[in-house]
C-alpha cells in the first residue's frame, strides 16, 4: 500500500482561465425585471440553449460524476477530520492507479472485472504537508470503483486485496472486521497506514485510513469508523444500470445550458470545464468541510454546473442565494470589490490567486452564477452577459 497523496479539484478555489470577452442580447422583460435586451452583454451567446443530450460515449465519466454523491465527505467519518483534500473523477482503469493512487497491481483486476468508473475523495484533521499529509494527522482516502454487477464487485473485491497483499507477502499481515465479514484488510506492522476493500452492491469501496501511530486496534477502529459513514451512502446511491450509462444525459437539468461560456461549440463532458455534480463535490475541497456541509444545508443547495470559467449553483430561493454568496466569499476570504451598475443582485470579489482575480456573484431567482476574470471591467461584462442568460434561460 502506497501513502494516499493529495487529491484537488478546481473547486478548491474556483480559480478559472481567463474568457475572451465581447456585445448584443435578446430576451422578452418581465414585469418588475429588468430588461436584459438593454444590457451589453458582449458577444457571449445568451439566448435560451439545449446541449446534445448524447454522451458520444462519455457515459461513464457522467457516472463517476454522479458518484461523488456517493462518497461521504471524511467530516461525516469523524467530526475532526473536517480538512478536505479534494475529489477526482476516476473515469479510466489509468486515473485509478496514477490519480487515486490505488496500487498499479490493481489495473489488470479492473480490466478482467469490467471497471466502469470510479470516484475517490479524502479528509484530514490537518493541513497537507506540500502535497501529502501530515505525519500527524489523521487522513482518511475513500475510493469508489464501479463494476457491471455485484458478481463482479465480489470477485473484484477479493482479487484487487491478493494483488495487494502479494506486493509485499512478506511484510503485510491479514487483518479483519467482525462487523463486516465481506470485507479485505491488511497492514504492515509498525506502519501507521491500513487498507480496506470491500464489495457492497455494483461497487467496490477501497478504504485507506492513516494515523499518527502503528496501532492494529486503532486502525481497523478507524477504517470501521469510515465503512460505517460510507456502506449507508452507497446503499443510498441509485446506480445507473450498466446497460443505460451510455444513456445518461449530459445536463439533464439543464444548469450546464445556463452557465456562461464564450462559445458552446464542442463541449463534451469534463471533469474541470463541463460538468455536473451534486453538492459533495462542493464540500470534498473545502478547508472547513463542517461549515461548508452547514452552507450547503442551509441554503439547500443540491446541483452545481461548471463550464469553462463560470459556475452555476442550485439552491432552494433566492434568499438561500444570497445565503450562499455571504458563506462562500467569507471562507474562501475574498475581498469585495464593485459590482455593475445595472446588474441586480450581484456581488463583485477580488480573490487569492495568480490569475483571474476577480470574481462575481450573480443571483437570479434559485440560481446563484460564479463568473471569473482577470480585470474587473472583463468581470462586470461577465456578469451581466451571465444574469442575462439566466433571465433568457427561465
Amino acid at each position: 500500500m502506497g501513502r494516499a497523496t493529495r487529491i484537488v479539484t478546481v473547486v478548491t478555489t474556483l480559480a478559472l482561465t481567463a474568457l475572451v470577452a465581447g456585445c448584443g442580447t435578446k430576451g422578452t422583460p418581465v414585469a418588475s425585471e429588468l430588461d436584459v435586451r438593454t444590457l451589453d452583454v458582449g458577444s457571449y451567446p445568451v439566448d435560451r440553449y439545449t446541449y446534445d443530450r448524447d454522451t458520444n460515449g462519455n457515459g461513464p465519466l457522467l457516472e463517476a460524476m454522479r458518484m461523488s454523491e456517493a462518497v461521504v465527505p471524511s467530516v461525516r467519518v469523524d467530526s475532526t477530520l473536517k480538512v478536505g483534500r479534494g475529489g477526482i473523477v476516476l473515469a479510466t482503469m489509468q486515473d485509478v492507479v496514477d490519480v487515486s493512487h490505488l496500487s498499479s497491481s490493481a489495473k489488470p483486476v479492473l480490466q478482467k472485472r469490467g471497471f466502469i468508473a470510479g470516484f475517490a475523495a479524502s479528509g484530514s484533521d490537518l493541513n497537507d504537508v506540500g502535497n501529502v499529509p501530515d505525519p500527524a494527522s489523521t487522513t482518511i482516502t475513500i475510493r469508489l470503483l464501479r463494476f457491471p454487477s455485484s458478481d463482479n464487485a465480489k470477485l473484484a473485491a477479493k482479487e484487487l486485496e491478493d494483488a495487494d497483499f502479494a506486493v509485499a507477502p512478506d511484510q503485510n499481515r491479514k487483518l479483519s472486521l467482525s462487523e463486516y465479514p465481506d470485507a479485505f484488510s491488511h497492514w504492515r506492522p509498525g506502519v501507521a497506514n491500513v487498507g480496506v476493500t470491500m464489495p457492497r452492491k455494483e461497487f467496490v469501496v477501497s478504504v485507506f485510513v492513516s494515523r499518527p501511530k502503528a496501532d492494529q486496534t486503532d486502525l481497523l477502529f478507524w477504517a470501521k469508523k469510515t465503512l460505517d459513514a460510507e456502506a449507508p451512502a452507497i446503499d443510498a446511491f441509485a446506480a445507473t444500470p450498466a446497460d443505460s450509462i451510455d444513456k445518461l444525459p449530459v445536463d439533464p437539468d439543464r444548469l450546464l445550458a445556463r452557465t456562461l461560456v464564450t462559445d458552446r461549440d464542442g463541449h463534451t463532458p469534463n471533469q474541470d470545464t463541463f460538468a455536473i455534480f451534486g453538492p459533495n463535490w462542493l464540500i470534498h475541497p473545502a478547508g472547513d468541510m463542517s461549515l461548508r456541509t452547514r452552507l450547503v444545508a442551509d441554503t439547500g443547495m443540491d446541483s452545481m454546473a461548471q463550464a469553462d470559467d463560470s459556475y452555476l449553483f442550485r439552491v432552494r430561493d433566492a434568499k438561500a442565494g444570497a445565503e450562499l454568496v455571504a458563506g462562500l466569499i467569507s471562507s474562501l476570504g475574498e475581498t469585495s470589490t464593485t459590482a455593475p451598475d445595472k446588474v441586480p443582485d450581484t456581488k463583485c470579489v477580488r480573490h487569492k490567486s495568480d490569475t483571474l482575480s476577480y470574481r462575481c456573484y450573480v443571483i437570479y431567482k434559485r440560481y446563484v452564477a460564479a463568473v471569473n476574470a482577470d480585470s474587473e471591467s472583463d468581470v462586470h461584462q461577465r456578469a451581466t452577459a451571465q444574469y442575462a442568460l439566466l433571465a433568457n434561460s427561465l
